[in-house]
């Protein structure tokens, strides 16, 4: 059988070849989790980018499967657990590796944080109008609770549970879309597709959220090991989340926006934009079902980030930058076990700690959404430049190559700076507090860890080594005639 790849996958001890395309695609979805941004999130973008919004979301999903094509360089060539650590390892060295698995972790994990405090808010209102009123901390560790059972059982329950939770919350928007859209006479507004009162600079700056909600669409990467036919179905959903959820988003941001011209009632102080307006279209009760489907949303994506953070920490344990219990897998359920259950107390303990010191949830989500994103940036910029730097090395590099790189790198700058802002530019303002002081929060954290490999690496060398190794191994599994049966058209992807 040409059409698929035949690896001994087993070396980790996670699950081999067990997934397929939908399952591995279901992940890089759960941690996006489109359904939100529709469903809660619109108005904070369309407050910044106005009726240029759905150009914001067409401008990001253009730079995101840009970095997808450098991604996929790496991915239609070799898979593993270690997501884009182990690209990066092979593009840039070890030293860019630790830096982008440390980057990793933290974007997993707080994106983790981010949506379990948006789990727990979300279930509270919810719960609230029945009568019933956990206390905070009951509800986060009732999310990451479940999450970390699925993540420690079984990858394939993990990986079913996102399918059908964002499938269904998915399915459900677009048909509420198209009914909003019916309500309007499926009519056209000018008003979005001229631009009007848009300038440059709203667009830039709304591309800074527009940018942290595409974040995690290359999670798919961390199920190297468990993928079925991992050189094919990774790059595929890798590509296809962000090309689909940019779709999602570009649709269902025109349909917002027109459906609340005439009504009186700004979208950008609407919590619930899809609940308003379905009660406008005369039909609540899928307004009421959205909810629904947005709380469970959140769970996929707490369960979605766990999975890729304990395959990092799987992977780099293995390479002796962290404990060996964390490399282990779990001997019937196949899963990085003790990687998971870490992950799963970080991811509750930190929301929590917040929780007792009366930060709100609201604002929790804000801050540790807000961190998580210079994780995955950091990360970005990394893979866009290992891509040709790899290419080159295997004799593969051409022109476009070295183009897709540098606009990739281009696109990302955009919400670096408008993270990190410009003193006296009202193009990228400096955030005001305390989100001034989170860019330079992530850079100590980069230098401390850092700074521990580079201490790890002093007194004992041979890390380097063992991590060089581990990774030609893993790239060694699929160019071996005797070990891997490869179709023309993966073999020769450029």
């Amino acid at each position: 059988m040409t059409s698929e790849i035949r690896l001994n996958q087993s070396a980790h001890g996670l699950k081999p070849n067990c997934l397929p395309f939908g399952e591995v695609l279901a992940q890089s979805f759960a941690v996006i989790a489109p359904t939100t941004v529709p469903a809660s999130n619109i108005g904070l973008i369309v407050a910044l980018s106005g009726n240029g919004t759905w150009l914001s979301f067409l401008i990001g999903m253009v730079g995101l499967v840009l970095v997808s094509i450098n991604i996929n360089q790496f991915a239609s060539r070799s898979a593993s657990p270690g997501s884009l650590y182990s690209y990066i390892v092979k593009g840039l060295g070890p030293t860019a590796g630790v830096i982008c698995g440390w980057s990793l972790v933290l974007a997993y994990l707080f994106t983790g944080m981010s949506v379990l405090c948006g789990f727990a808010n979300f279930s509270s209102h919810l719960i609230g109008h029945l009568g019933i009123h956990p206390s905070t901390i009951t509800l986060l560790a009732l999310g990451a609770g479940i999450a970390w059972y699925a993540a420690y059982r079984d990858i394939q329950l993990s990986a079913m549970a996102m399918l059908w939770m964002e499938g269904a919350s998915l399915a459900l928007i677009a048909v509420l879309g198209i009914i909003i859209w019916a309500h309007k006479g499926f009519a056209l507004d000018m008003s979005q597709f001229t631009l009007q009162g848009v300038t440059p600079g709203s667009v830039a700056t709304g591309l800074v959220l527009v940018m942290f909600g595409f974040s995690g669409f290359e999670s798919a990467t961390s199920l190297g090991d468990e993928a079925k036919n991992p050189l094919r179905t990774i790059p595929r959903a890798v590509l296809g989340s962000t090309t689909l959820a940019g779709l999602f988003f570009i649709s269902m941001t025109y349909i917002e926006v027109l459906g609340f011209s005439g009504t009186g009632v700004s979208i950008t102080t609407t919590e619930e934009p899809l609940g308003f307006l379905s009660q406008q279209a005369g039909v609540g009760f899928l307004g009421t079902l959205v909810a629904f489907s947005a709380l469970f949303s959140f769970f996929a994506c707490v369960l979605g980030s766990i999975n890729p953070a304990a395959r990092v920490f799987f992977t780099m344990a293995r390479h002796g930058l962290f404990p060996s219990s964390l490399g282990t897998s779990h001997s019937s359920n196949r899963t990085p076990h003790i990687a998971v259950t870490m992950c799963s107390l970080i991811v509750f303990l930190v929301p929590a700690s917040m929780s007792l010191f009366h930060v709100k949830l609201f604002e929790s989500m804000g801050y540790l959404g807000a961190i998580c994103s210079y994780g995955f940036l950091t990360v970005y910029i990394l893979i866009s430049i290992a891509a040709p730097v790899y290419l080159y090395r295997i004799k593969k590099l051409r022109l476009h190559h070295v183009l897709f790189s540098v606009l990739a790198v281009g696109f990302m700058m955009i919400p670096v700076l408008g993270s990190v802002g410009i003193p006296g530019s009202k193009l990228f303002p400096v955030p005001e507090a305390p989100y001034d002081a989170f860019p330079y929060l992530f850079l100590m954290y980069l230098i401390v860890t850092c700074g521990w490999f580079v201490i790890q690496r002093s007194h004992s060398p041979e890390i380097v080594r063992s991590m060089e190794r581990g990774i030609e191994e893993i790239h060694a599994k699929f160019t071996k005639p005797s070990s891997v049966v490869v179709p023309s058209s993966v073999k020769d992807e450029p």
